[in-house]
């Protein structure tokens, strides 16, 4: 079990990871923005298996609802960047996938 303190921490690292997962989403820059969402991940499981729901100091519990507050918003940026971005994807896996299809059911454009 955490402290509130070490509550607090996690919590402060999984908002700056966000941070810089939406700096990352910004620039286009996937592969460090999917080497960020690994380690948010981890940070967050921690969180769900150690935070307790023992009621925190009153500083301590503004803090909390503040920095949840902010990891959502960066959340929803990052979404706002990233949902264009992952149909766009998707589109292009769609096209690629018939084109292929369409090779083996029909062969190569070659004639005679």
């Amino acid at each position: 079990m955490m402290n509130s303190e070490q509550i607090i921490s996690v919590y402060e690292v999984v908002s700056m990871i966000t941070d810089q997962m939406l700096v990352a989403a910004k620039s286009q820059d996937w592969e460090r923005f999917s080497n960020l969402e690994i380690n948010c991940a981890e940070h967050i499981q921690t969180l769900k298996q150690k935070d307790t729901q023992e009621a925190l100091p009153p500083q301590s519990k503004e803090k909390k609802i503040k920095l949840i507050q902010k990891i959502l918003a960066d959340d929803r940026e990052i979404r706002t960047i990233t949902e264009p971005w992952m149909e766009q994807l998707s589109a292009m896996m769609h096209t690629n996938g018939t084109a292929r299809k369409l090779a083996n059911a029909y062969g190569s454009n070659r004639i005679g």
